[in-house]
């Protein structure tokens, strides 16, 4: 690797490692300390956002003990909690580990901080390396899938990481500590923050991407449900591409002022109004402002630094380090650099800033600031889902900030050179997404079967987004759970198609991989979170009705699709009701009912789901007064849930007369936390 290349490349791994560990301890937050709800969403949010508080002391402990040491501590911590997360058992130990590993990450950007002059390119290519990565392996990260694959993979990521850091203290910090850092880096830490907030939830999210291009695809008839694609769609490549090459390949200043500002902004905006159909392209204008925006910030320098004089003569110039004014993290007597970004290499000699430890300690602050920031936005997002404000405004303020800097960062004194073939780095990005996308093919729509079968067995599950009472995201589990109950027909409920706070996977394409399934999703509290339908029998038509929430903070909805059975149809409604706060979901169950016998139309009816109602309560009688018939009371009583100790009754099937039930069964799994139910359904 060429010397001026190695700050970056050990920035961009350093940011895919940290990226690994917090998509563990978000979903960690959640299901272990929150307990599925059952912790105070105040002292939730309290303990995650301690976390981030507590790293706004790293930049003074940079000061105190320099960048260099205090940057190698954190990355051999940050290096030893990212493997042992794969060991972990999951519970408090997962929990505990991921705080550890998120808190030396912390650490590691402030020390970072203090000496990389140009932060942005090994920023970006973290952020899009990493999501290349997550396409290549269909969402599902290294730290939950471990075996041969993961841990190899796991280990040669982690072990570049620390050998570019020890190359980076053994050569003097490269281009870290060689001049001091002017606007580009003052500019770009604190945006890591909002950078990474939205780029988690749409720009680089291979999940949301991958449930976008599901909206495109079905009849008319289906039009704003998602469904597997019928073929490979570009959207994931083009938008891993439209970052890239916003990023290296910069139009005039005044153009690209206006135009990746707006494009970012528009994207948020288009997230923002909650529109399963608009997320397409709510993810190409996040994608391209994004790299624009970054692209604008990386060209600024500091005109009025005295530290940065113009200097006539070659275009490669070195820059000068006397032993006496060596910054912090740099080796005394270090070898000089040459050529990277503002400094060398743009025409520009520079002299070292005797001072830089206080400009390193404000960068520091810079970053902590911004990662708190992300904190912040993140919590309050999710949040809403428990408390029931409106939370679009999250993600365009992140947009408003990073194109508001965009905009202000000055122009530069001098272009920095462009990198090598910089839309070849695209291409290849791009090709490595679309080799995610063929490996991860979903299954493709079955043949309706020669006559219609005699029985239908359904399994109807609540599955928490595939993470377990351990905390533990094991889709495996939750698809053995599934097989052993010989399903022709699930009806899932809490499916989540990348959501940040769980970790960016898309659980439904995941689970029909393994179940070999096509599928049908209905968005409910947003377009990436929901109910689904997967089926070995076509599906002909499909309706998605919205309830309103008669005060439940979370939405919910009603999923109809029509299977043909081959001649007979039969309509599937899927649906998890959401009470208020200290009520039953009696008026969602009313309305529910209505639509279920509606879309039926006499036909033979399944309607399933996590009902939050009880046997006896107003609720579930909603259901047997619309003339449905509850398929497990042969088996009652059926606890569901608690899945560990379980006790209520909320999980549930009702049917049409002339249904008959046999079979029925809830098996014990802690693969969520609830149990599944399974009954076998014979024709009339």
């Amino acid at each position: 690797m060429r010397h001026r290349h190695l700050p970056t490349a050990a920035l961009a791994l350093g940011v895919a490692v940290l990226l690994d560990v917090l998509r563990v301890w978000l979903p960690s937050i959640i299901t272990i300390f929150g307990r599925a709800a059952e912790t105070p969403a105040e002292l939730l949010g309290a303990f995650a956002l301690g976390w981030f508080v507590l790293a706004l002391a790293a930049p003074v402990l940079v000061r105190r003990l320099g960048a260099g040491p205090v940057g190698l501590v954190a990355a051999g911590v940050l290096a030893a909690t990212r493997l042992a997360l794969t060991a972990a058992p999951g519970g408090r130990i997962q929990l505990w580990l991921a705080c550890a590993g998120l808190l030396a990450g912390l650490v590691w950007l402030a020390a970072t901080a203090a000496t990389a002059v140009r932060p942005v390119p090994g920023l970006a290519f973290g952020l899009a390396g990493a999501a290349v990565g997550h396409a290549l392996l269909g969402t599902e990260d290294l730290v939950w899938r471990g075996g041969l694959l993961g841990w190899t993979v796991s280990v040669v990521l982690v072990g570049a990481f620390l050998a570019a850091q020890g190359a980076l203290r053994s050569t003097g910090g490269g281009e870290t500590g060689a001049w001091p850092g002017g606007t580009a880096g003052r500019l770009a830490w604190p945006l890591l923050g909002p950078v990474l907030l939205l780029g988690g939830q749409l720009a680089f999210a291979p999940a949301v991407w991958d449930a976008a291009v599901s909206y495109r695809h079905g009849a008319a008839e289906l039009a704003g449900l998602g469904l597997p694609p019928a073929r490979l769609a570009p959207l994931p490549e083009l938008a891993i591409g439209l970052f890239l090459v916003a990023l290296l390949v910069r139009p005039p200043r005044p153009v690209a002022r206006l135009l990746w500002p707006a494009a970012l902004l528009a994207g948020a905006g288009l997230f923002a109004a909650d529109r399963a159909g608009w997320l397409a392209a709510a993810v190409l204008l996040t994608a391209g402002g994004l790299g624009g925006c970054l692209a604008l910030v990386d060209t600024a320098a500091d005109r009025a630094n005295p530290l940065l004089r113009r200097r006539t003569g070659p275009a490669l110039v070195r820059a000068t380090v006397p032993e006496h004014a060596t910054p912090a993290g740099s080796v005394a007597g270090a070898a000089p650099t040459t050529g990277s970004g503002e400094g060398p290499g743009s025409g520009e000699s520079v002299e070292p800033d005797p001072g830089g430890r206080d400009g390193g300690g404000r960068r520091g602050f810079a970053v902590a600031g911004g990662m708190l920031g992300f904190a912040v936005g993140a919590v309050a997002y999710y949040a809403a889902y428990d408390l029931g404000y409106p939370n679009g405004w999250v993600p365009v303020l992140a947009a408003l900030v990073i194109a508001a800097v965009a905009v202000a960062a000055p122009p530069g004194v001098a272009r920095p050179p462009r990198p090598p073939a910089p839309v070849g780095t695209a291409i290849v990005a791009m090709l490595l997404t679309a080799v995610g996308g063929g490996i991860h093919r979903p299954p493709p729509a079955p043949q309706p079967p020669a006559a219609p079968p005699p029985a239908v067995r359904v399994v109807a599950y609540n599955i928490r987004m595939g993470f377990g009472l351990d905390g533990r995201l094991d889709l495996d589990e939750v698809a053995r759970v599934v097989r052993d109950n010989r399903p022709d027909v699930v009806l899932l409920s809490e499916v989540d198609r990348g959501w940040l706070l769980n970790g960016g996977h898309d659980t439904l394409a995941l689970l029909a991989g393994r179940l070999r399934m096509p599928y049908v999703f209905a968005p409910a509290a947003d377009p990436v979170w929901g109910d689904a339908v997967l089926s070995r029998f076509p599906v002909r038509s499909g309706r998605s009705h919205p309830l309103p929430a008669h005060g439940a903070p979370t939405g919910a909805q009603a999923l109809g699709v029509t299977l043909d059975l081959g001649g007979r149809d039969l309509a599937v409604v899927a649906t998890h009701l959401q009470p208020p706060p200290g009520q039953g979901p009696v008026a969602q169950a009313r309305e529910v009912a209505a639509f279920a016998t509606g879309y039926a139309a006499g036909r033979p009816l399944v309607l399933a789901g996590d009902l939050n109602t009880e046997p006896g309560e107003p609720a579930f009688a909603a259901f047997a007064a619309a003339g449905l018939v509850d398929a497990l009371a042969a088996a009652r009583p059926l606890p569901t849930s608690p899945a560990d100790d379980p006790r209520a009754q909320i999980d549930h099937v009702f049917v049409s007369p002339g249904l008959q039930a046999a079979d029925v069964a809830a098996p014990r799994t802690t693969a969520s936390d609830h149990l599944p139910v399974a009954v076998t359904l014979t024709l009339p």
